[in-house]
């Protein structure tokens, strides 16, 4: 840990540095290797939605035999043709999902629960849920996710500028994509639940791409004025002040998700915790990821279209002969008073 921290503060001092902006192709190709991996995921699986929005019908029995076999038999034996998704909940209950029922095989499966488990018809929970109701949801969780993306993209381009705001944006739909796929790879019910780990992760995309950005806005506030550096290299210095810091951040967060998800639902066999644990575990590594190798070097590629930093880069290569310098660490001082 000792090693790392003091890694950190060479990459802080300018005294040692890892080229990841001008790497960016490799990085870009590795994203399309994830993003293609989740394509193929969604294509051939398809995500694994949850009653809430598909529709279906579910069963909460209170027993202390909490066997899932039991269930699924009970289930089955009351002429119900498919594979019912049975789940243990807390100590005492289990949780049996179907697919859209009429009346009559409500009863009945509620009836083969009652006889098997040895409980009363009237204290298993019953819940129908149309699938006109799933697609409601399915909607206004779409709706919330554009409203989110606009809301957000203007902020950043007033906060910061345009091409910041664009390059934030394509991280966070990169993010999303790729637990979105891992999600159908997995197999993982998407339930409400997932819905908000998706939401939360988005949130923290950005705001570690946030914090990249700043640094990289205050690194290159005068850029153009002083001539002696590329804007990529006064980018990259800022990635590499800020790299240290996100992946500590993101380890924080996620001991305490990973614990909810290989502990808590893995040994545990807390099922409702699986959905937001995964989304939230994956895009908090996606996110650290995004931000560093993804943001800032789509952001980099975007202002080295600029005429002046496309003016400034000749003038920096004419003055070293060809090939742009490396900063300085009284330069490097310099980015850090700023």
């Amino acid at each position: 840990m000792a090693k790392f921290s003091g890694l950190g503060g060479r990459l802080y001092r300018g005294e040692t540095s890892i080229n990841i902006i001008e790497a960016r192709k490799k990085w870009y190709l590795l994203s399309a290797f994830f993003i293609l991996i989740s394509m193929a995921s969604l294509g051939v699986k398809g995500l694994a939605l949850g009653i809430e929005f598909k529709g279906g019908s579910s069963f909460s029995v209170t027993t202390a035999n909490r066997s899932i076999e039991t269930a699924r038999t009970a289930v089955q034996q009351a002429g119900y043709v498919g594979d019912p998704i049975v789940q243990t909940v807390g100590s005492d209950k289990l949780k049996v999902q179907t697919g859209v029922l009429d009346a009559a095989q409500s009863n009945a499966i509620q009836d083969s629960l009652a006889r098997t488990f040895g409980v009363s018809v009237e204290s298993i929970d019953v819940q129908n849920i149309g699938p006109s109701w799933g697609a409601e949801i399915s909607k206004k969780a779409l709706q919330g996710l554009l409203a989110f993306l606009v809301i957000i993209m203007i902020y950043l381009a007033l906060t910061f500028e345009p091409k910041m705001a664009v390059a934030a944006i394509v991280a966070v739909i990169h993010d999303v994509f790729i637990t979105v796929g891992i999600y159908a790879l997995v197999g993982f019910e998407v339930t409400p639940s997932t819905v908000i780990g998706f939401l939360t992760i988005l949130g923290y995309s950005l705001y570690d791409t946030v914090v990249v950005f700043d640094k990289v806005r205050e690194n290159t506030r005068s850029i153009t004025s002083s001539g002696k550096y590329t804007y990529s290299q006064a980018a990259n210095l800022a990635v590499n002040q800020t790299i240290v810091r996100s992946l500590n951040t993101s380890l924080i967060a996620l001991l305490p998700v990973a614990a909810i998800l290989f502990v808590g639902a893995g040994l545990l066999g807390a099922g409702t915790l699986k959905d937001l644990s995964l989304a939230l575990f994956v895009g908090l590594i996606t996110g650290t990821y995004s931000s560093i190798f993804i943001a800032a070097p789509i952001l980099a590629a975007l202002r080295e279209r600029e005429p002046a930093i496309r003016a400034l880069n000749q003038r920096v290569q004419a003055k070293s002969g060809g090939a742009a310098p490396t900063p300085s660490r009284r330069d490097k001082k310099k980015f850090k008073k700023r």
